[in-house]
């Protein structure tokens, strides 16, 4: 999919805080209501915007500590990366899992609360996946950058207005923002 100016823009604010009203949005990006409306469903629709979600600290949720893992498995057929990506995939602590190239096959990111709960991840969860040649972990001691995709090469764009602006349909249907209105532009 294509995304222009105005797509990228939409995106900007909506990383930024999800909850950013429509009208908020429109004003930022210099489009009226319904086509920012239309742009957004379509995002949507596409795959582009993949839901809406909030930040949590997990010290505030008991979860202090993150573990990287690394993990080099014994063979590499498709149904052995298939297996362990399932049995990874239920595993609640494990918030990011990377099939990656270089001396280990796995780069995995997991919550726990402290080193008890980590071993006993170890062993309850991640040493009972068949197929594990070598594992490595590592504590992460400090969190240094966490950031979202650069959209806008960290800055949002002024909003657009003028020529290229996508004219309004005819009417605001069903499913339209409340108090969408039509626009005068050709």
């Amino acid at each position: 999919m294509d995304l222009d100016k105005f797509d990228l823009a939409i995106l900007a604010v909506l990383q930024q805080d999800s909850r950013t009203s429509l009208q908020e949005i429109s004003a930022r990006v210099g489009l009226s209501s319904t086509p920012c409306w239309n742009r957004i469903k379509r995002m949507e629709a596409q795959g582009v915007i993949r839901g809406y979600t909030v930040r949590i600290d997990p010290t505030a949720v008991g979860f202090a500590e993150t573990v990287i893992v690394q993990v080099t498995l014994e063979s590499h057929s498709d149904e052995t990366l298939y297996e362990f990506g399932r049995i990874l995939g239920e595993i609640p602590e494990v918030l990011e899992a990377f099939l990656v190239s270089g001396d280990y096959d796995y780069f995995i990111r997991i919550a726990v609360r402290d080193t008890r709960d980590y071993e006993r991840l170890l062993r309850e969860k991640l040493y009972r996946i068949p197929g594990i040649r070598h594992s490595k972990s590592s504590f992460v001691l400090r969190k240094l950058k966490e950031s979202d995709i650069p959209l806008t090469g960290g800055t949002l764009p002024a909003p657009v207005t003028g020529a290229g602006t996508p004219p309004e349909p005819a009417t605001a249907g069903a499913g339209k923002p409340a108090g969408a209105r039509k626009s005068n532009r050709p």
